[in-house]
C-alpha cells in the first residue's frame, strides 16, 4: 500500500484519500511525495454545473463554496458530486524516495483527480470571478508515489493543456474499445464537450463511422465545423424515446460525455446487442445504468471511464494536434473561460 497518500488521510483513518473527509495538506514532504506549487486549477464538468447551478450563477457564491470546501476538506471533493477536478502548477519539492519523473521546476499538469490531491489554497481565489471551470489559484498540492503526472507540453498554452489532461482518459479508452470493433458505429452524447469532441476525433482515427448527440443548434454547428462527426443530432440525452428518436442507427460502441445526471437509458438504447457503453460523465449513476440495462433485456457492456489508461496524456495531445477543428473548439472555450 505504499506510494498511495494513507498518511495524509485524517478521517476517517483506515480508508484511501478519495474515499476519506479530510486530508493532512501540510506542506512537509514524505519521502516518496512531491510538493506542487498550484498556479491554476480546472474543476471537472459535473461540480461545477452543479456549483454553479446551486448559487444561481452568483460567481461569488460559487468561489466561496469552493474555499470552505477546500479549506474544510485539504482537497477539492465535491461531496455532492463526488467530483473534483485537476491542476497545473510548478514542482517545488520532490521527496528523494519519489518514483515520479519529475524534478523541481518542472511545469506540470496531475492526472490524478484533485478528490485525492492534499491541496492548500493560499490566495482565497481573488483571481476568479467563479464563473468559468477553470480557476487561477495561488497554493501548493501533494502528489503520492502512485499519482499521475505530466510535464505540460512545450507547444501547448498552460490553460489548453489543463482543459485537455482534465479529459485525456476519454480519448484513450475510446481507441482502445473502437479498436476491437471492424469498422464500427460510434455514438457519442454531450459531443461539443471537452471529452465528447476528443472522443469523437478518437473514433475517427481508429476508423470509427461517428455521431454526436448535442443539445443545441449552436453546439451542432461548432461541432461541424471541427469536422469529427460523420453525422449531428439534436436532443436531449436525458429523453431516451426523443434521443433514440433522432439517432440514425444503434451503434456499436456509445460514449457518455454528458455533465448531467439521467442519460443512462438513453445510451443503453442506443445501444446494439453485443455493444459496449462507457460512461465517461461523472454524473453517472451506477444502480441507474445497471437496472437500466437489466429492465430493457439489454446485452451491452458497460464501461466505467476511471481517467486512467497508460499513455493517456501524450495520446489526448497527439489527438489534438492531429484534429484542428477540435483545437479550435478547445480554444474557443479557454478563451471564453
Amino acid at each position: 500500500m505504499s506510494g498511495v497518500g494513507l498518511s495524509r488521510v485524517v478521517e476517517p483513518v483506515g480508508v484511501l484519500p478519495q474515499a476519506a473527509w479530510r486530508l493532512d495538506a501540510s506542506p512537509v514532504l514524505g519521502a516518496d511525495e512531491v510538493r506542487v506549487r498550484v498556479e491554476r486549477l480546472n474543476l471537472d464538468a459535473a461540480s461545477f454545473r452543479q456549483l454553479r447551478e446551486k448559487h444561481g450563477g452568483d460567481g461569488a457564491a460559487v468561489r466561496a463554496e469552493v474555499l470552505q470546501i477546500v479549506g474544510t476538506r485539504g482537497k477539492m471533493h465535491n461531496p455532492v458530486t463526488g467530483s473534483g477536478g485537476m491542476l497545473i502548477g510548478v514542482v517545488d519539492e520532490v521527496g528523494p524516495a519519489s518514483p515520479l519523473e519529475v524534478k523541481p521546476g518542472d511545469r506540470v499538469a496531475t492526472l490524478v483527480s484533485l478528490t485525492l490531491t492534499p491541496l492548500v489554497i493560499t490566495d482565497a481565489l481573488r483571481g476568479w470571478d467563479g464563473l468559468s471551470e477553470q480557476v487561477p489559484a495561488d497554493g501548493h498540492a501533494i502528489l503520492f508515489g502512485r499519482s499521475a503526472v505530466a510535464v505540460l507540453p512545450e507547444d501547448l498554452a498552460p490553460e489548453l493543456a489543463l482543459a485537455v489532461f482534465d479529459v485525456c482518459g476519454a480519448p484513450a479508452l475510446t481507441d482502445r474499445v473502437v479498436r476491437g470493433y471492424d469498422a464500427p458505429d460510434v455514438t457519442v452524447l454531450g459531443g461539443a464537450g471537452k471529452s465528447g469532441s476528443l472522443a469523437l476525433a478518437a473514433a475517427k482515427r481508429a476508423g470509427a463511422r461517428t455521431t454526436a448527440v448535442v443539445v443545441s443548434e449552436s453546439e451542432r454547428d461548432a461541432l461541424a465545423r471541427a469536422g469529427v462527426a460523420d453525422r449531428i443530432a439534436i436532443a436531449d440525452a436525458r429523453d431516451a424515446v426523443a434521443m433514440t428518436d433522432v439517432i440514425e442507427n444503434q451503434a456499436d460502441v456509445t460514449v457518455v460525455c454528458v455533465d448531467v445526471p439521467g442519460c443512462e437509458h438513453g445510451a443503453i438504447l442506443a445501444t446494439k446487442d453485443k455493444g459496449t457503453v462507457i460512461f465517461f460523465s461523472m454524473a453517472t449513476s451506477f444502480a441507474a445504468a445497471a437496472l437500466g440495462a437489466e429492465g430493457l433485456a439489454a446485452d451491452v457492456t458497460m464501461l466505467v471511464g476511471n481517467g486512467f489508461v497508460p499513455g493517456h496524456a501524450a495520446f489526448a495531445v497527439e489527438v489534438l494536434r492531429s484534429a484542428p477543428g477540435v483545437r479550435a473548439l478547445f480554444e474557443a472555450r479557454v478563451s471564453a473561460d
